[in-house]
């Protein structure tokens, strides 16, 4: 190894001077010869018959080169139940905003116009807008239950078993799956306890919030292979996505990956198989790129939830029993996080009485997609709440209560697997004490609220390539997205393992025809598995030059060190070779070795669950319902901190989507299921005067398999803010507990108002 030691040092981030100095290219950058660009017209109701729709007078708009609607790229058949297989309503639409028809003209001026003239007539059908009511057995079905959606996109950044299949048959026709953890006896639990707490609280979808809307390039050859320039977290998932769409082979599709200009679940795959599909018709290089509306419109936000919650304990602190039913509003398309939600609502404190039962209903909304911890945070606003309640009418002091309760490595998951090695109790431990919480603001209207929260943890096979240049330095290829600064992460395990300087390493994240597979970037799983790959690659290579190094100098591998970029002997320093020449060796007319090349793969099965507790002080304005967030202290259970700026830097970003999770997001629809505030004016994100400072804890429990110890920690900060804030707000105002997210002031007014009586 080198003399200087990477891991655990706050590094910057490899890609700061492009990205500082604008030097970055986005998809919405690039052009290509003959490129057409694409406007889509959209649906003006909810949920309707599509009777006919009138292209002609679109057709007549000046640069325009081609119309394609649903009957087009999908002339017969079941319309897919699937958001990226049903590329355009044919028969009939599902939600208001649905894509029906795409442009494709010379100009974006010249699209957009003819999108406008594209005529739709739509034979009304009623919608669906109400999870709840969706679910009744007399509700109007939206779509056959029978066609199979997948896996949804929200399911699948977790790893996550178990559970008892429901039959929905003989649940409403909009159900689409249902899933039940059950344990012991609830019934005779809730008779043990001293306290019963029973409520409902609901939650709004939210949006990612991302900086860059969703764009793409297709080209087309001669040949009619497609290359996708996108931004993906996934670019695997998108080139079989696209495949399977278009019925091509996985050769047929070249998938260029493109800076994200973020992502947090939301980048996926949505419109590529579309855009892919008018490229190949016009056979013409197409770009889309949406506006904000749109955005808001027909993207994949966060499913909505309705979480009917009981919860009961003894006196000793012992909780007695736990039953959830939680309704999870998946929009027109299956695709929400029900199982592990309904997990976690039962998993993270010791009870031996479950009854836990999630359902996942469509309605007459947009599909909805992953979003940071895919459920984590509406699950934990309504059972952490709870757990607050129990607590402070036992006499317990809410902190102590949950260490008391916590799981700890060992116990039961609601799946009946044992938890992992998890940090939940000593992140709890480590605000004891913190002096927000010893020396708690007496003023009127302040409170402090404490809240913890995890996320289970996501694996995925994956692999990495590196390779030893004449010149002494390094080649990483890799196939993962970077959306968090992860490729730097690599660099420093790549130069760590392998013993060079981190100027010394050039990543490269390879195109899907070149790249060693891997996964989604998404579940706090990159660093985790990805790290592991990369570390192999880097020994592997390593391991190769010390056997030419030992052949040449006739001593042991044992007997070297490669330091400064020379293998010498140990003892004898100006016995050595250095890394240029030994590569030379291997890559050179007669050489006789064989090129240093290291090859690490990754198909790691345990899982390294990380948690976050959290501290909230807050304001309340008992007369408006204003809320003010005075400070939030974060603890998280990182692993190893292999770069604790970075790690810092995740947390602090999802602590402040939580923030807006609790206190301001929410895409709000009227009965007719048209979005009231899809827009950043109507749609408000927490700026930076509303968030409060940012205290950091990083506690670092070694993982048992990650690199170095880490762990993912991208998704675990998101998750406790909301429940936090919220149980914040019931100790400033001696008992008001708000159910809904986000707290508005009218909300908090109005349980203040019912608290009081």
């Amino acid at each position: 190894m080198t003399a200087t030691t990477l891991i655990g040092k706050a590094l910057p981030r490899i890609d700061s001077a492009q990205k500082v100095y604008g030097e970055t290219r986005y998809a919405g950058d690039l052009t290509a010869p003959g490129m057409l660009h694409a406007r889509l017209t959209t649906a003006y109701q909810a949920h309707a018959n599509i009777k006919n729709v009138d292209t002609s007078a679109a057709a007549k708009v000046p640069g325009v080169k081609a119309i394609y609607t649903g009957k087009d790229l999908l002339p017969d058949g079941p319309e897919p139940a699937s958001r990226p297989m049903a590329m355009l309503a044919r028969d009939k639409v599902v939600f208001y905003g649905q894509p029906v028809a795409i442009v494709l003209a010379e100009t974006a001026e010249a699209a957009e116009e003819a999108a406008g003239l594209v005529q739709i007539d739509l034979e009304p059908l009623g919608p669906n807008v109400d999870p709840v009511e969706s679910t009744s057995l007399d509700a109007p079905p939206i779509r056959s239950r029978d066609i199979d959606a997948g896996e949804g996109e929200g399911e699948a950044h977790a790893t996550v078993s178990g559970g008892a299949e429901m039959d929905v048959s003989n649940l409403g026709p909009n159900v689409t799956d249902a899933v039940a953890f059950k344990r012991g006896d609830v019934e005779k639990g809730f008779a043990e306890a001293d306290v019963v707490v029973e409520r409902t609280y609901r939650t709004h979808s939210v949006h990612q919030g991302y900086i860059e809307p969703q764009a793409m390039m297709v080209v087309p050859d001669p040949t009619g292979h497609l290359t996708i320039y996108t931004p993906t977290q996934g670019q695997f998932f998108v080139r079989n996505m696209v495949a399977n769409a278009l019925g091509l082979e996985h050769n047929d599709i070249t998938v260029v990956p493109m800076e994200v200009g973020g992502g947090f679940g939301g980048k996926t795959c949505l419109l590529q198989p579309l855009v892919a599909a008018a490229a190949k018709r016009s056979r013409l290089p197409v770009k889309l790129v949406l506006d904000r509306m749109e955005e808001f419109l027909f993207t994949t936000p966060a499913p909505g939830t309705v979480l009917e919650i009981k919860t009961g304990a003894k006196k000793d602190g012992t909780i007695t029993a736990i039953k959830f039913r939680g309704i999870f509003d998946s929009g027109a398309y299956p695709a929400s996080p029900t199982n592990v939600a309904t997990l976690i609502s039962g998993g993270y404190y010791r009870c031996a009485n479950l009854d836990l039962e999630g359902v996942e209903v469509i309605t007459n909304k947009p599909g909805v997609g992953a979003y940071r911890a895919p459920g984590s945070p509406q699950a934990t606003f309504a059972i952490d709440q709870n757990i607050d309640q129990m607590a402070r009418e036992l006499g317990w002091d809410p902190l102590e209560f949950r260490i008391f309760n916590i799981s700890v490595e060992g116990d039961p998951q609601p799946n009946e697997e044992p938890w992992p090695a998890i940090g939940a109790k000593e992140v709890l431990e480590s605000l004891r004490n913190h002096p927000l919480y010893t020396n708690k603001p007496s003023g009127k209207g302040e409170g402090v609220g404490v809240a913890v929260g995890g996320w289970p943890g996501g694996v995925e096979p994956c692999a990495a390539h590196f390779r030893l240049n004449t010149d002494g330095t390094v080649n990483l290829s890799l196939g993962s997205m970077d959306i968090s600064g992860t490729n730097t992460t690599m660099a420093m395990i790549a130069a760590e393992t392998f013993g060079v300087r981190m100027d010394q390493v050039r990543l490269t994240t390879a195109n899907t025809d070149a790249a060693p597979y891997a996964g989604m970037s998404g579940g706090s799983k990159v660093t985790y598995t990805m790290g592991i790959a990369v570390e192999a690659a880097a020994q592997e290579a390593r391991e190769q030059v010390m056997a030419i190094a030992s052949s040449e100098l006739e001593v042991s591998p044992d007997d070297l060190e490669l330091v400064d970029g020379e293998v010498r002997v140990k003892g004898s320093p100006d016995t050595k070779l250095s890394l240029s020449q030994i590569a030379t060796m291997s890559m050179s007319f007669g050489g006789k070795y064989p090129p240093v090349s290291g090859n690490g793969k990754s198909a790691v099965q345990d899982k390294a669950p990380g948690f976050s507790a959290q501290l909230a002080h807050v304001h309340v304005d008992e007369d408006t319902g204003e809320v003010e967030l005075k400070h939030l202290v974060i603890s998280q259970d990182v692993g190893k901190a292999l770069n604790p700026a970075m790690v810092e830097g995740q947390i602090m970003g999802g602590a402040v989507q939580g923030i807006g999770w609790g206190l301001y997001e929410g895409i709000i629809y009227d009965d007719n299921g048209q979005p009231l505030n899809p827009n950043l004016m109507d749609y408000t994100l927490p700026k930076l005067e509303q968030s409060p400072p940012l205290e950091i804890i990083l506690v670092e429990k070694n993982s048992k398999a990650g690199p170095y110890g880490a762990k993912g920690v991208g998704e675990p900060p998101v998750v406790p803010t909301a429940a936090a804030i919220a149980n914040a707000i019931a100790d400033a105002t001696g008992g008001a507990r708000v159910a809904e997210i986000p707290m508005t002031s009218q909300r908090v007014l109005a349980a203040i108002r019912e608290h009081k009586g």
